[in-house]
């Protein structure tokens, strides 16, 4: 792979640094040693740092050589995950209920060596924003970053972003011309019926049969509500209820998450999964409290620049191992809102089998630091064909 020397010597280096934050994992909106490490590097680099951005975010101002006025972004994603991690390895969480399980660490490490590459060549003419972002894990982040003036402030032509990518090869990269990850949205039922005495299930509403009623209902929508090409997820990952054996309880509560990728669908599963618990709590008797929680829409790539992040990627790894359109994914990306905002791509860095089977968001998932360079140099790389000296 033709990944960018002076980078690949400093694969020591970053590997210290990717351990250090693998140690150090913070969740949303609390990465304060890690804005503070972050800060701290960009700063030894020589380039300008502006902190609170979304309250913990931190840009990174480069400016190349020359007179453009051209400047672009590119995003790496900061939190961890309120996970304990079940790793014995000498760098493990030394936060207890705190983990990096889906390698915000590893990309915080490869936009911070292409940061010290880049700070060192200035071999671009225009401006390069460094955007270390807060709470992508469910927080919002990127869109709190909006909202403080990100793009006001930072005037950029367009946005770039990179995930690693376990069960994808070493080597590859998936680049999608359109979407590549999923909107998801949250709900929440509230069922309320009649508790009592278990022995006397007649004399109260037993709200628990009217929620597994509920929760295999739900379970038609995907099937026979959505169009069969159409992808869509429906997933109730929460029930509660009851207290004790001999006591029907007064509330059943249940929450999940449903997902797709074009708006009408996402429409449809709002619309589909309230009639359902509400005419489900009709016939059973309960009454009923029914949120829905928008979440992050649709991470949907602008084709143009997918089709300049697959050269660029391909100078890096051959074009022969690009991969084009892979399968999307019906995980979340907040990175989203910045595609919603500027023009740009999200790209999927292959990061080989994962250990043991320790997928993304699983307590012995480790970020695979044989990309490490692979990441970096595509970074640089970016900068200097989208800022052309």
């Amino acid at each position: 792979m033709a990944v960018i020397n002076s980078i690949a010597d400093r694969q020591g280096e970053m590997r210290g640094w990717r351990h250090l934050l693998h140690q150090h994992p913070e969740t949303s909106y609390e990465e304060i040693w890690t804005s503070d490490f972050i800060a701290e590097k960009l700063t030894s680099f020589g380039i300008e740092v502006h902190r609170g951005m979304g309250k913990t975010g931190v840009v990174g101002v480069l400016r190349g050589t020359g007179d453009s006025d051209t400047a672009i972004g590119l995003r790496a994603d900061m939190d961890g995950l309120p996970m304990q991690e079940m790793n014995s390895f000498a760098h493990k969480s030394e936060t207890p209920g705190r983990m990096h399980a889906c390698g915000h660490d590893g990309h915080c490490t490869m936009l911070l060596g292409a940061a010290q590459y880049l700070a060192e060549t200035r071999n671009f003419d225009g401006t390069v924003y460094f955007i270390f972002q807060p709470a992508e894990e469910g927080g919002g982040g990127g869109e709190a970053m909006i909202k403080d003036g990100l793009f006001e402030q930072f005037q950029m032509r367009t946005v770039w972003g990179m995930h690693n990518w376990p069960g994808m090869d070493v080597g590859k990269v998936g680049v999608h011309h359109g979407a590549c990850m999923a909107a998801a949205d949250m709900f929440e039922i509230q069922l309320t019926g009649v508790g009592g005495h278990a022995a006397m299930p007649h004399m109260g509403v037993d709200p628990i049969p009217c929620g597994a009623a509920l929760v295999q209902s739900l379970q038609t929508i995907v099937s026979r509500r959505v169009p069969a090409m159409q992808p869509a997820v429906v997933s109730v990952t929460i029930f509660e209820s009851g207290s004790a054996f001999n006591v029907t309880p007064d509330v059943v509560r249940l929450g999940g998450t449903a997902r797709s990728f074009c708006p009408e669908i996402r429409s449809l599963l709002q619309t589909a999964i309230q009639d359902l618990a509400e005419n489900t709590a009709r016939a059973y008797g309960c009454a009923i409290d029914f949120d829905w929680r928008p979440g992050y829409p649709p991470t949907v790539n602008h084709a143009d620049e997918a089709n300049r992040a697959a050269a660029i990627a391909g100078s890096i790894v051959g074009a022969d191992n690009i991969l084009t359109n892979p399968d999307p994914s019906m995980g979340a990306e907040d990175f989203a809102f910045m595609l919603q905002e500027k023009p740009g791509a999200y790209i999927w860095l292959g990061a080989g089998p994962a250990k043991k089977g320790a997928m993304l968001h699983n307590t012995k998932y480790d970020f695979n630091d044989e990309v490490l360079a692979t990441g970096a140099s595509y970074w640089a790389r970016l900068v200097e064909s989208e800022l052309p000296k």
